[in-house]
């Protein structure tokens, strides 16, 4: 259903290029009022922080397999994406993932043996280039205020992500993953729909928790992170109900 994506890129990226002075100095960067980057993609990943705001919109599950991050889905199977229409315009006013904000710019090493991280950007995307409108991304030699906003907000979203490398580390610690299954009941079909291929919190589990641990927990903000996910996997069923609205129901058990 939802394994972390697998290629030696990263989500949504065709290519990446490092942003500099010499190469991009007369470069601009265009706004866009929908995200074509988006069209198909049904698992987004997230940061923890974005839990309480995400869990109003989307179910919010853990990718099984080694690389253990928080996704929201946007669709409940492969290709497709109930919240973006095949132009790329968003369903207005529903909280857009970080990850998807950031693109088309991202950090990046520039060599595997690096420690420093590097303003990247995928130069197949249409948002960045030699135009003649958009923000200039360079002026005088310097980076513009554009690029810094864009560097700070990557900077950030890396930031964010070491806090829920760290969050995985401790519902692991615990023994809280457990593999997820959802079965979905639809009207006038004999068959459920079975949801698998997916992790989610194991509230049998949680509830004999030592009470020392929860109560670390509330007072770190973990508690109410953990439960945002919970409350979540009850919009399942508003997902799917979407995409029996949009025909995107598949025709066979999952």
């Amino acid at each position: 259903m939802a394994s972390a994506p697998q290629s030696n890129l990263p989500l949504f990226y065709n290519d990446l290029m490092p942003l500099n002075t010499r190469d991009h100095a007369g470069w601009r960067a265009r706004a866009s009022e929908t995200a074509k980057w988006l069209v198909g993609q049904h698992a987004v990943p997230l940061t923890v922080e974005e839990f309480p705001q995400a869990a109003r919109h989307y179910p919010i599950i853990f990718a099984s397999g080694d690389n253990t991050v928080p996704l929201a889905l946007m669709g409940l199977n492969e290709g497709v994406n109930v919240f973006v229409d095949a132009e790329g315009t968003v369903t207005p006013n529903i909280y857009l993932p970080a990850y998807a904000r950031r693109y088309p710019f991202m950090l990046a090493k520039l060599a595997p043996e690096s420690e420093e991280l590097s303003l990247c950007f995928d130069p197949s995307s249409d948002l960045i280039g030699e135009f003649e409108d958009g923000e200039p991304l360079f002026a005088d030699g310097e980076a513009s205020d554009a690029t810094k906003a864009a560097l700070q907000f990557c900077e950030q979203f890396e930031q964010a992500g070491q806090r829920t490398q760290a969050f995985i580390e401790e519902i692991k610690k615990h023994d809280l993953l457990m593999e997820g299954e959802v079965s979905i009941q639809q009207a006038g079909v004999e068959q459920p729909f079975i949801y698998r291929g997916f992790q989610m919190i194991n509230q049998e589990k949680l509830r004999e928790m030592r009470g020392d641990v929860l109560r670390g927990w509330a007072q770190s903000g973990l508690l109410p992170l953990i439960y945002a996910h919970i409350f979540s996997l009850e919009l399942m069923s508003t997902v799917f109900g979407m995409q029996t609205q949009q025909g995107k129901t598949p025709a066979s058990v999952v």
